[in-house]
């Protein structure tokens, strides 16, 4: 299945660079709107390493009001949260009623890593697939809107931004042994992904895979998924949208075009 996907799709800086200030613009407003109508969001970010996720989610993020969404980076359990249900962690997390709750990894690293390098018996993460489509019901029956992304890249683009980021003296702390070593095991999580999405993919907690390859591309489609997503789950209570660019996207996108010129004459 993924490795059926056409990678090579994209989408001109130019182009993203005049379709960014709408997206954010776009995305403030229903993130207002929830709010306002108590409606909770869970937006999952899973794939590769070096897929762009952290930057995507950075981008997303950079418009909103900080007090409508969290962030969590999901990191390996603690030996704490090893003595209760695995996903007692991830019930902590789950999103006030107004809230979107954005996870930079997930849940899904039950099945992913934990099941490739072999840090659970086969049962334990075969289990997991019940839990998860439970869990994603019960959360999707009180209401959360529930978006989940897959950013996909190949084998040989991981390994060309790897070297890109070790070539860089302020970057090459990112890449570690452990990158290295799963993208050695390219294959087998590649296996674990699509089983992963065959087995938790549904109407209420749908999968999105993004072609991310081309970086801008990739964002493009995970602002218009996410619109989408939040327009639908609020209906009729979803703002009006704006027939036109107006005259403050014109000043954000100003804004932006002179922050990236100053800051590319400062490097």
């Amino acid at each position: 299945m993924l490795e059926k996907l056409d990678l090579n799709l994209e989408l001109s800086h130019q182009e993203y660079k005049l379709q960014l200030p709408g997206w954010q613009r776009r995305l403030y407003d229903l993130e207002k709107a929830c709010w306002d109508n108590k409606i909770g969001s869970a937006v999952l970010f899973e794939g590769w390493d070096a897929s762009g996720k952290g930057s995507t989610i950075s981008t997303l993020t950079a418009r909103l009001d900080p007090r409508g969404f969290k962030l969590h980076s999901i990191q390996a359990p603690r030996t704490f949260e090893k003595n209760h249900p695995w996903l007692w962690r991830f019930w902590l997390r789950i999103p006030n009623y107004g809230e979107m709750a954005i996870f930079d990894q997930s849940w899904y690293g039950r099945v992913l890593v934990e099941r490739v390098e072999k840090l659970l018996p086969e049962p334990e993460w075969r289990n997991a697939y019940h839990d998860i489509v439970e869990f994603e019901r019960m959360l999707a029956d009180d209401g959360i809107a529930i978006v989940k992304f897959w950013l996909h890249i190949s084998k040989k683009e991981q390994k060309r931004r790897f070297k890109e980021l070790e070539d860089d003296p302020l970057e090459s702390w990112r890449v570690t042994k452990e990158d290295w070593k799963r993208h050695r095991k390219y294959k087998r999580y590649l296996e674990a992904a699509e089983e992963m999405i065959a087995a938790t993919d549904s109407e209420y907690a749908p999968w999105t895979i993004v072609e991310a390859t081309c970086r801008w591309y990739a964002r493009g489609k995970v602002f218009r998924t996410l619109i989408t997503a939040l327009e639908a789950r609020l209906g009729s209570a979803a703002p009006a949208t704006h027939a036109e660019s107006s005259g403050a996207d014109s000043e954000l996108r100003e804004a932006m075009e002179r922050a990236e010129t100053a800051t590319a004459r400062g490097a």
